[in-house]
């Protein structure tokens, strides 16, 4: 049986499977801490694709010099060996038919149960699609960890009223809490506006929570959270490749279909990313 308290999260928490309809005991965990985390969604021969196909996006958009997709600022920075390399990729489905693919998974339908809505849907053209998140640590790196915030802050930005929202991981490397990576505090999704906007001090905060919860991945497993739910990326304290943790998130959302561009401009959250986390 899955403990629900934050407290006992702290040491462990409950990691299940995700099959073709969410279980009593997978949706009160997930009502209670607003995350979870599933094994082994994809194989580690399909990430090793991913990978490489990352690379050769990368390449492309490097010649091009690649400023922004759909309005969403592009982030460069420098990998161990001294190359550039792009450090979060935006809207990837728009740009590979293997991506694409990968969001058409039928099992991720099955996460619409957790905003308890039929009109849910995939943000492949909203939001920023398909993200590419590439956190390592070298000298020149802009991108290594990323400060405390929700993702529906977003939708305060667009003038919406806040929406049920889902923010779906895809874990590409081993990664465990001793080299940073994501950290979350159970339980803050459900606790109202003030606590959505004040609890921290958006993108800036970085300062560890002890109440917060750091997550054990592993290459291939997925993770969900709670669109209102507090969350960072913790720096690792290793440098070089050992710091190096990939991850691709992509947003189920419902409510106006509001999709992106090319003539769409950055959003300000955007600009404050860009701005405060390296």
């Amino acid at each position: 049986m899955a403990k629900n308290g934050s407290e006992s999260l702290n040491s462990k928490y409950p990691i299940f499977s995700l099959g073709d309809q969410l279980s009593v005991e997978q949706m009160e965990f997930f009502e209670h801490n607003g995350f979870i985390h599933f094994k082994n969604f994809i194989s580690r021969e399909r990430v090793k694709e991913l990978l490489e196909e990352s690379v050769k996006i990368q390449d492309q958009w490097i010649r091009e010099d690649v400023k922004s997709i759909n309005g969403v600022p592009i982030k460069y920075g420098t990998d161990v060996d001294g190359r550039k390399i792009v450090q979060r990729f935006a809207f990837l489905n728009q740009h590979s038919d293997l991506f694409s693919k990968l969001l058409k998974d039928e099992r991720l339908k099955t996460l619409f149960g957790f905003i308890g809505s039929h009109e849910g849907r995939i943000g492949e053209t909203e939001k920023d699609g398909l993200v590419f998140n590439h956190y390592v640590n070298t000298e020149n790196s802009n991108y290594s960890q990323l400060g405390w915030h929700t993702d529906a802050l977003r939708d305060i930005f667009y003038g919406q009223k806040v929406m049920p929202m889902l923010n779906v991981g895809f874990h590409l490397d081993d990664s465990s809490t001793d080299n940073g990576g994501l950290r979350i505090i159970p339980g803050t999704h459900n606790k109202g506006l003030a606590t959505l906007l004040f609890k921290k001090v958006y993108f800036v905060s970085h300062a560890p929570d002890k109440k917060e919860v750091g997550l054990n991945v592993e290459a291939g497993d997925l993770t969900v959270h709670d669109g209102r739910l507090w969350h960072r990326v913790a720096q690792s304290p290793f440098i070089g490749e050992r710091s190096r943790r990939r991850v691709m998130y992509v947003p189920i959302i419902c409510g106006k279909f509001i999709p992106k561009s090319s003539q769409s401009k950055p959003m300000l959250y955007q600009r404050l990313m860009t701005l405060t986390n390296k």
